[in-house]
């Protein structure tokens, strides 16, 4: 069983991918580690496991049991016990779909997604997907995958009714407006940019991050160095950000912060302070951030570090509140257990667990369908209350 630690957000907002908001951290692991119960000499009893799985092999009324469905549901429903939404078991087809996404490729359509009680809202497509060239729109609320209605599904489940084999085809019925429109939208393979930006208001560099992954860095490094120069302010999209990879938070920080602590962790091993990194692309740009419900994890600890720092001013509202750390355990036919191991603290000492960031300015969104999509800067962001205020902001007002 391989392992390696991921820090992940709260499920609320995705690229319809196979992943739930969040990568791992860039460290290295032994190739092998005790199954369950490793960090500490206690020992789990599986007797009445082992048991009822002999029994159910040696006298269920069908003989034709399907031995690997049996084992997934047995560790399925050692992670159901702990009653933890973060704690999360990927069969083998799943967790190859996520380290697919990490790489920011997968087979899809290209939407981003918004979750809540309701009906999941597109927030916005990738340029050139089977999404945008069907028409689907920033606003556009998906009620039903096929026949399945989708009411207050989360990302996973989304993820797995939405995506599919390259040139198969998913029947998507949506609800714009009072409109109510049935599309079937063949499924390619995406590769989907983490980062992108624009100038907007007076000469004001607008970068969004819509999820942290492996090339995260780069691309926001990238958005840097062409946006800057001429540039009077910054405005950072950290909306519907969902987390990822914690190393391309604290480069992000590292941008901005010239030094101490971006955030730390705590758990059984002890605490583990991440300092800032060397990289300082923009130490002096004045910054807003702009935050929203969806906003978890990874983004919670740059939107939260620099609000420490007091490098940057949020502008939104409460976030997600998602302050715990998940380790990736890959066991030996494929599959994953990701479970939670720590819990992540600010700079000064401060969890937003079960609470969330609470903005400098609070600003609400009339609609999904009003936030600006940088993708598609001609639309422009008359009706995106959140980054007018920025705007504002950034100029004095």
């Amino acid at each position: 069983m391989n392992r390696s630690v991921a820090l992940r957000g709260g499920a609320v907002a995705l690229l319809v991918v196979g992943f739930l908001a969040g990568v791992y951290i860039d460290q290295a692991y032994p190739e092998y580690v005790p199954y369950i119960g490793h960090r500490s000499s206690s020992r789990i009893d599986l007797s009445e496991v082992q048991q009822a799985a002999r029994l159910i092999q040696a006298d269920y009324v069908d003989s034709s049991i399907d031995t690997k469905k049996l084992s997934q549901g047995t560790v399925q429903g050692l992670v159901n016990s702990l009653a933890d939404p973060f704690t999360i078991y990927f069969d083998p087809e799943q967790y190859k779909r996520l380290q697919q996404s990490y790489q920011g490729k997968y087979t899809g359509i290209g939407i981003y997604l918004s979750f809540g009680s309701g009906y999941p809202v597109i927030t916005g497509t990738v340029p050139g997907s089977p999404a945008a060239s069907a028409g689907l729109k920033s606003g556009d609320q998906i009620v039903k995958v096929g026949d399945k209605d989708i009411k207050g599904v989360t990302a996973d489940q989304a993820t797995a009714l939405i995506q599919g084999p390259e040139g198969s085809q998913v029947t998507i019925t949506i609800l714009r407006g009072a409109e109510t429109m049935t599309l079937a939208i063949t499924r390619a393979q995406i590769q989907v940019p983490t980062v992108r930006s624009a100038t907007v208001g007076n000469h004001v560099l607008y970068v969004r991050i819509y999820q942290f992954a492996s090339n995260t860095s780069n691309e926001f490094s990238t958005a840097l160095k062409s946006g800057l120069p001429g540039s009077v302010g910054m405005v950072l999209d950290l909306r519907g950000d969902p987390g990822g990879f914690v190393s391309a938070a604290d480069d992000v920080i590292s941008q901005f912060v010239t030094s101490g602590e971006t955030f730390e962790t705590r758990g059984r091993s002890g605490v583990d302070r991440h300092q800032v990194g060397s990289q300082h692309g923009a130490p002096n740009v004045p910054l807003v951030v702009l935050v929203d419900a969806n906003s978890a994890s990874a983004a919670e600890i740059v939107a939260g570090s620099l609000q420490v720092h007091k490098r940057a001013k949020l502008v939104g509202t409460t976030t997600y509140g998602k302050g715990s750390v998940q380790e990736d355990f890959v066991l030996s036919d494929g599959s994953d257990l990701h479970l939670t191991v720590e819990r992540w603290f600010l700079p000064n000492g401060q969890t937003i667990d079960h609470k969330g960031l609470t903005p400098d300015v609070s600003v609400k969104l009339a609609s999904a369908a009003d936030t600006y999509d940088v993708a598609q800067p001609s639309q422009g962001y008359a009706k995106d209350t959140q980054l007018n205020a920025a705007l504002d902001l950034l100029s004095g007002g």
